[in-house]
């Protein structure tokens, strides 16, 4: 059987890497900065990669830096094709104006020997300039702007040039010189875009509702608003990409949805106000489940809640329950659900996963895919871990870029023909068409989904599960503790502590209150290297996603799903650039090895091999493991999976138009 590995085995141990500062360690990366195998697209793209490790964990603004950075390079392989429109030159794009005209362009193709070599020199100097200052503030900035010098001298070019005259000289020195021009380009649009880049992306108006809830301390106290995001506020906050940030870490990109797109219209987006401010809803997938409130739906909020709950119980290697990974099991998921009822249908609330069919046989092989037989409790921490930000905190829209270079570009069964038709591309086409179309769907999937978590500021499940527990249970009148907006219980899930419980308290000061089967938290992890917190009763007040106490849940609201977003429209890219619905040979893979993987507690108990037969099989994994991670409710997840297969479709739509001369 056809296997892959779908990213370097080398990068296992990033997620938990610390990258605090120049003074601290680094994430692993690969000691090469050029590769002569791969073009100078895959080069840069490789080397952004790393910088974005370096760099502090923001989704949003690192798919805005891999759409810009892509259609930049995508000009300057445009700009000396026959047919191929320039998305940022010549054009205007958000009201700015790159000017470049089509003499320009006839005179730079007739002064070049050697066009693809100078595209190489065009890309390099222009990712170079970029990559300067987009990266110039970040934690690693030192390593990272190195290595932007080290990359540019390593491929054979003289890093003092600086003209933008474009118009003189020989084709090397005017591709050179047009690369720094429309870096220069991007730049100015990039300060004008609606990012507040100069500003270093922060909130102009948004202010949270509720107080910052201490996690460390039980309950919520704080949450004014049981349906709005509660901030928190950490006794240390490292975020994912291992760099100390303040311990109240604020709303990452709450008003992302004035951010200029790619294939998103005018007409998708719906403009509400709050406090004096417009916040644009592309794609308004309407409100999420209230506990409270105008449009409340008390008892599927209390459901999507609870079920983060119960799949926190799964979080045990020693529970006994072993399942089949395989894509023989797993996989080739059934119709997405339309109503927030039909949520409950689609889930196994209690067990976890959803319905899967699996495939029969691996399309390549005509075999069917072989078993794969691990403890659920491995499975789960190693998806909750894997998905979390990319295996080294590339950030989600990052982490599909690398799953595109390492798993389907490097891959020996692998065509490069474009939607898996006509003539066989060149990698440098390849990588710039397909960084093009993968970063654009990105970067509106960005300015989609947080556009949405601005306007609706929705709880976090570390925030609704506590307050549930602190009104009590909501089950029965006749039962202790009733209270409408308490938690439901569910025998050996969620249950009332009585007397003679171990959780009674030494006065039995806890009797009546809401006890949950769960994944026990980091105090029960003194050392992550040998120990692991395993799942027990706690009490609910107490409840912790599983993360790092650094950590603990993203710096923003949750609905909708960032992770469920970006991958299901990074899959549909995937499946129509490729023209094939299958990773290449049928099956994509990663493996965790046993007691190295895991970072904040010992593990997995065994090799755990993640397998997908389909990037919509990966993608529906990522969606699933921020369940149980804590991160994510139900709620979150499918309306993020249905807006990617809108997102993807655009832009796919829209790239084609450029690649086939025919852009509007």
């Amino acid at each position: 059987m056809s296997m892959i590995r779908t990213l370097i085995g080398a990068i296992a141990v990033m997620l938990g890497a610390i990258a605090c500062s120049d003074n601290s360690p680094a994430p692993p990366v690969a000691t090469e900065i050029f590769n002569p195998d791969h073009s100078a697209a895959r080069n840069w793209n490789e080397t952004l990669l790393v910088a974005i490790r370096r760099d502090l964990a923001r989704p949003t603004v690192h798919a805005r830096n891999l759409f810009h950075s892509s259609a930049m390079m995508y000009d300057l392989w445009a700009v000396y094709d026959d047919v191929a429109d320039t998305f940022f030159l010549g054009k205007t794009v958000g009201g700015y104006i790159c000017t470049f005209s089509e003499d320009d362009r006839m005179a730079l193709r007739e002064r070049s020997d050697d066009p693809d070599a100078d595209r190489a020199r065009a890309i390099s100097y222009a990712m170079r300039r970029l990559l300067t200052h987009r990266f110039a503030n970040a934690p690693g900035r030192v390593t990272s702007l190195e290595r932007f010098e080290d990359l540019l001298v390593d491929m054979g070019y003289n890093p003092d040039f600086d003209s933008r005259n474009f118009t003189r000289g020989n084709g090397q020195e005017r591709a050179a010189a047009l690369g720094l021009y429309l870096a220069d380009c991007v730049i100015e649009f990039g300060l004008q875009d609606g990012s507040n880049e100069q500003n270093n992306y922060t909130n102009t108006i948004y202010e949270p509702v509720n107080d910052p809830l201490e996690p460390d301390m039980p309950g919520t106290p704080g949450l004014n608003d049981p349906n709005r995001w509660q901030p928190l506020k950490l006794k240390v906050a490292i975020d994912q990409a291992g760099n100390p940030i303040q311990n109240q870490p604020s709303f990452v990109g709450a008003e992302w949805g004035h951010v200029v797109p790619f294939a998103v219209p005018p007409d998708a987006f719906t403009i509400y106000a709050r406090d004096n401010f417009t916040w644009p809803v592309c794609h308004d997938p309407g409100p999420p489940a209230y506990l409270r409130g105008e449009g409340a739906l008390p008892d599927e909020y209390k459901w999507n809640h609870s079920v983060v709950v119960y799949w926190s119980s799964h979080l045990d290697p020693n529970d006994g329950v072993i399942w089949d990974i395989s894509p023989g099991s797993i996989g080739n998921t059934t119709d997405l659900p339309l109503t927030v009822p039909a949520l409950q249908d689609f889930y196994n609330a209690l067990d976890g996963g959803v319905n899967d069919r699996g495939h029969e046989v691996n399309p390549y092989t005509g075999e069917p895919y072989e078993p794969n037989r691990v403890p659920r409790g491995d499975y789960t921490r190693v998806l909750a871990e894997f998905w979390a930000d990319g295996p080294a905190s590339e950030t989600p829209p990052g982490h599909w870029f690398t799953i595109l270079n390492e798993a389907v570009a490097d891959h020996p069964a692998l065509q490069k023909r474009y939607m898996g038709t006509g003539p066989i591309l060149s990698d440098l086409e390849w990588d710039v068409k397909a960084y093009f179309v993968l970063g654009s769907g990105v970067h509106d999937a960005a300015i989609t989904a947080w556009g949405i978590k601005g306007w609706y500021d929705y709880v976090r499940p570390i925030s609704a599960i506590r307050f549930m527990a602190s009104r009590g249970q909501s089950t029965s009148a006749m039962l202790p503790n009733y209270d409408p907006e308490g938690m439901p219980l569910v025998e050996g899930y969620v249950e009332l502590v009585e007397e003679g419980d171990p959780l009674a308290g030494e006065s039995n000061e806890h009797v009546g209150k809401i006890k949950v089967r769960a994944w026990r938290g980091p105090d029960y992890v003194p050392n992550p290297e040998t120990d692991y917190a395993g799942v027990d009763w706690i009490l609910a007040e107490n409840w912790w996603p599983y993360q790092r106490p650094t950590f603990v849940t993203p710096p923003f609201a949750g609905y909708i799903s960032g992770h469920s977003t970006f991958s299901r429209t990074a899959a549909e890219i995937l499946t129509a650039f490729t023209g094939d619905a299958y990773f290449p040979g049928g099956l994509g893979e990663f493996v965790a090895k046993k007691d190295e993987f895991l970072v904040f507690e010992e593990g997995p108990s065994v090799d755990v091999v993640l397998q997908w037969a389909t990037y919509r099989d990966a993608s529906d994994q990522t969606s699933l493991s921020r369940i149980w991670g804590g991160i994510h409710p139900p709620v979150d997840d499918i309306p993020g999976r249905r807006l990617g297969i809108i997102i993807a479709e655009a832009a796919v739509k829209l790239a084609d138009t450029y690649f086939r001369g025919e852009a509007p």
